[in-house]
């Protein structure tokens, strides 16, 4: 990671998320907004891997955002603000977002992050969310009504659109026609 000796000076060779010092590592707050080691916070494996895995969260572990919401660095407010709105259900990270000031363009950038609860989720057969532009190759030979043709099953379908009002439908291109496919016929590659 070419900022990694930066984000070591900044932090203090700390977890700038709880300020462990073990297993320390960098991690990309997506969407990057300055393409430098503003978009990046040091946290420990710990943090880490419950900011990866959000079903492997322990709600206990992260009263450390008590403190580090209060950090002058944009990166950290952002990760503290979206991992207390995660877990709002536990009372106590509701009284600290109550407190907890961002500035304007701050908060555009944290709620970029956060999955919008009512929005429609496509899922693969797998149970897989899809996101627009994914590949996905199909897992049952299908007839395309009106293309005249079989999609055999293994067909990739590259770069497909989500239907925004229908979760059970996507568009993908295949031989060379757009079609319409039900997504517990896909699977994500």
């Amino acid at each position: 990671m070419i900022f990694e000796k930066e984000l070591i000076a900044r932090s203090g060779s700390k977890c700038e998320l709880c300020g462990a010092i073990d297993n320390l590592t960098s991690f990309e707050v997506t969407p990057p907004q300055n393409n430098n080691a503003d978009d990046y916070v040091m946290v420990c494996g710990t943090c880490n891997e419950q900011l990866t895995n959000p079903e492997k969260i322990n709600p206990v572990h992260w009263h450390c955002l008590n403190e580090s919401m209060w950090s002058e660095l944009a990166a950290v407010k952002v990760v503290a603000w979206r991992m207390l709105n995660q877990l709002k259900g536990e009372g106590w990270p509701q009284d600290l977002l109550d407190m907890l000031y961002l500035e304007e363009e701050t908060l555009a950038w944290a709620r970029l992050g956060v999955e919008d609860e009512d929005a429609i989720k496509h899922i693969d057969s797998n149970g897989v969310v899809l996101k627009s532009g994914d590949n996905v190759v199909l897992i049952k030979d299908l007839k395309v009504s009106g293309g005249g043709f079989t999609a055999k099953r293994g067909t990739a379908v590259r770069n497909i659109r989500l239907d925004p009002n229908n979760s059970k439908f996507i568009e993908g291109r295949v031989e060379g026609q757009q079609i319409v496919l039900i997504t517990e016929y896909v699977k994500k590659i």
